[in-house]
C-alpha cells in the first residue's frame, strides 16, 4: 500500500464529492415544497458530514485511535483505507473496496437512489392528475422516497461509519417519520376514505413480504 500521498486534508475533494452527490440526489428527488427542501437539506448535511471525515479531517479515527490501535495494532489507522472501519475491524484489510460491507453499501446506495427516482415519477404524475399515488413503489410502502433516503444513508454508514453520521442517522430517520406523518394528515384531508383504505393495506416504511412476493404489476387497487 502506497501512503506517499496525504490521506486527509483534501478539502477540495470534500467540496467536489459533496456537490456531486447533493446534485445527484437533487436530480432524483427534485424538491419543490418547503417540506421537500427540509428533508433534502437534512440529507445534504449528512453527506457533507460524511465527506468531511472521509477526505478532510478523520475525527472518528482520532477519537477512537487509542482503542483501535490497542485492539488492531497491525493496522495503520491514519491511512485512508482504514476509514472503512467495518472492513478493517472484521479483517478485510487487503482491499476494503472489495469487501462485503463496501459492496453491500453500494446495493443500499444505488437501490435508494433508484427508489427515490421511481417514487418521484409516480408522485409527480399523481399530483398532475390530482389523484392519490398508489402505484409503483407506492404500492409497497406509503413513503418510498423517505425510505430511499434512509437506504442511502445506511449504505454510506456501512461504507464509512463516523461518530457524527452515526449520531445523525437516527435523528434524520425520526425527522423523516415526522414529515411522513404530516404528509399523511394532508393526504387524509384531501382524499378522505380513499387514503384510509390505502393506508390500511399498504405499510408506511417497511413493505410486507407477501406483497413483495405476490404483488401484481398493477399495484394497489382502490377498494
Amino acid at each position: 500500500m502506497n501512503e506517499a500521498t496525504p490521506a486527509y486534508g483534501l478539502w477540495s475533494l470534500v467540496i467536489v464529492n459533496s456537490a456531486i452527490f447533493i446534485f445527484f440526489a437533487y436530480t432524483f428527488f427534485k424538491p419543490q415544497t418547503p417540506r421537500d427542501w427540509r428533508s433534502f437539506s437534512a440529507f445534504s448535511a449528512f453527506l457533507v458530514a460524511l465527506f468531511a471525515e472521509m477526505y478532510g479531517f478523520p475525527l472518528t479515527i482520532y477519537f477512537l485511535s487509542g482503542w483501535l490501535q490497542s485492539r488492531f495494532p497491525d493496522v495503520d489507522w491514519f491511512s485512508h483505507d482504514a476509514g472503512h472501519l467495518l472492513e478493517m475491524m472484521f479483517g478485510w484489510k487487503a482491499n476494503p473496496h472489495a469487501g462485503p460491507f463496501h459492496i453491500l453499501s453500494f446495493v443500499f446506495i444505488g437501490g435508494g437512489f433508484i427508489l427515490i427516482s421511481a417514487a418521484w415519477k409516480v408522485l409527480y404524475d399523481a399530483q398532475q392528475s390530482r389523484s392519490l399515488a398508489t402505484t409503483g413503489p407506492y404500492s409497497y410502502v406509503r413513503h418510498p422516497q423517505y425510505v430511499g433516503f434512509i437506504m442511502v444513508m445506511f449504505g454510506f454508514l456501512l461504507q464509512w461509519p463516523t461518530i457524527l453520521t452515526l449520531a445523525m442517522f437516527p435523528v434524520l430517520t425520526m425527522m423523516y417519520v415526522k414529515l411522513a406523518r404530516t404528509e399523511e394528515q394532508d393526504a387524509r384531508a384531501a382524499f378522505h376514505d380513499a387514503y384510509a383504505r390505502y393506508a390500511a393495506e399498504v405499510p408506511g416504511f417497511i413493505p410486507k413480504l407477501s406483497r413483495i412476493l405476490g404483488q401484481s404489476a398493477g399495484g394497489y387497487r382502490h377498494g
